[in-house]
């Protein structure tokens, strides 16, 4: 392993976790079954006005697997690990699951947190990368299922705290480093060494990716701001590594699949398929694709790269193969302890070694005013300007 990827030695936890009394794992929620699907896609667009039959002709993906996105049951894998790390470790900080779409619903979980005592959470969003849907919608979510319980009557509000991004955290890039490698190992061996790396994540709106990060970050003209800079970070980071482990330079490009939306808003490219299609018009003799984007196989993986992409492959007669995501690696659930205890030693005021690969360094703890910055204005937890900022912060 290269000196860059080793990782800080992480602090011990024996009481280290204070002023943290729970961590909540934050993610997007999906269906369990047939019946659920129309409604969860109800709850997704919601104030969309898309009408149900369409929603009914969107859902057939999920309907190809019987109704049921396997987002739910990973994040049980992972709320699994986490524990399992926790516990492991001298770390007694208990861990709850909420979502934004789907039960157990964001709103109903805090609500439980403040029945148990809970007064100061840390928040773990199952997204890695600075983005409006993976940022700053999550921190509107927890704004709205704080301002309920305070309509409800709750006598004191938890204080929450999103973890900083954690996309050049070792333990959440090793994993896809040792992904790529197996995945090149089952390619056939005649056409390993001069396979191409597809690293991918989910398509946004250009402009959404553009006012991406903190202000300073934003770019114009479908540069892509944060969103495509710390993808790019973390891809050379990978490829460097494989390089580095196989003594073979793969040629490499960020690409992008799951777009959905109006067709005539630009939304970044190019898409997996149609980059399939032309890295076999030049002559590449295989394909690695690496979900970078993703924490886990959930719908767009399992779907949009290992059904549509790798049919467009077997299509051209392309070699492909696909790394896997992270998921519930104890690598990653390590790092999520990691992730907690730098947070709480800063928040105490103490100095703490952060890991982070690539050329970016260590993200913000506190997102910035005009971060990611929402469609409409909305209050938004765990920021600078939230209206539920812990009351002893300055």
């Amino acid at each position: 392993m290269s000196d860059q990827l080793r990782a800080a030695a992480s602090p011990p936890a024996e009481g280290l976790a204070a002023p943290y009394d729970a961590l909540l794992l934050l993610s997007f929620g999906g269906p369990e079954g047939p019946d659920d699907v129309v409604p969860f896609l109800e709850n997704v667009t919601r104030g969309r006005g898309i009408p149900r039959e369409r929603l009914k002709e969107v859902g057939q993906h999920y309907f190809g697997f019987g109704g049921v996105s396997p987002i739910n049951g990973q994040n049980r894998e992972l709320l699994d690990a986490l524990r399992k790390d926790f516990a492991e470790h001298g770390l007694d900080l208990p861990v709850y699951w909420g979502n934004r779409n789907w039960a157990p619903y964001l709103t109903d979980v805090m609500r439980e947190m403040a029945a148990d005592g809970r007064r100061r959470i840390a928040v773990l969003a199952t997204s890695a990368y600075a983005s409006y849907s993976g940022c700053r919608q999550y921190r509107e979510n927890l704004a709205d299922a704080l301002a309920t319980l305070a309509e409800e009557g709750v006598a004191e509000l938890p204080e929450v705290d999103k973890l900083r991004h954690y996309f050049n955290h070792p333990g959440f890039v090793q994993p896809m480093i040792d992904g790529v490698l197996a995945a090149l190992e089952s390619l056939p061996q005649e056409v390993r060494a001069g396979a191409h790396l597809a690293f991918t994540t989910h398509s946004i709106p250009t402009a959404a990716a553009d006012t991406s990060g903190p202000v300073e970050e934003h770019t114009t003209g479908g540069e892509g701001g944060a969103y495509v800079k710390q993808h790019l970070d973390v891809a050379r980071v990978i490829a460097d590594a494989v390089r580095a482990e196989t003594g073979t330079e793969l040629p490499w490009e960020l690409v992008y699949q799951s777009r959905s939306g109006a067709p005539h808003i630009p939304w970044l490219e190019p898409d997996v398929c149609d980059h399939l299609e032309a890295l076999h018009g030049a002559g590449a003799p295989a394909v690695v694709m690496v979900p970078i984007g993703f924490v886990s196989d959930h719908m767009e993986v399992l779907y949009d790269l290992d059904t549509e992409a790798t049919a467009k492959a077997a299509e051209l007669g392309l070699p492909v193969a696909r790394s896997a995501t992270v998921g519930a690696d104890p690598r990653f659930a390590a790092a999520v302890r990691e992730l907690v205890l730098e947070r709480a030693a800063a928040e105490r005021g103490r100095p703490v070694e952060r890991c982070a690969l690539g050329l970016l360094g260590p993200s913000h703890d506190l997102c910035p005013v005009g971060c990611c910055p929402a469609r409409a204005p909305r209050p938004a937890a765990a920021g600078v300007d939230s209206p539920y900022a812990w009351k002893g912060r300055a």
